[in-house]
């Protein structure tokens, strides 16, 4: 399986890496899954994880490094 939308150039001009993409992209869609609300009204993909990319894509969702290890 292809991801087609949003295509990966434009994901990662939005995130450094695509492991970082992975891990972003796997947690908002569990959030999303869990029931947290949306940050786009209309999406074209009715999966949690093409959602949460669409959302990377809309720069809506981000990485937060201030975070400490």
């Amino acid at each position: 399986m292809r991801i087609t939308y949003p295509s990966i150039d434009d994901l990662l001009e939005k995130v450094d890496s695509r492991y970082s993409l992975s891990v972003l992209a796997a947690k908002r869609a569990h959030q999303l899954e869990a029931g947290d609300p949306s940050a786009l009204k209309i999406f074209k993909c009715d999966k949690a994880v093409g959602q949460a990319l669409e959302e990377i894509e809309a720069g809506k969702v981000t990485v937060d490094l201030s975070i400490e290890a």
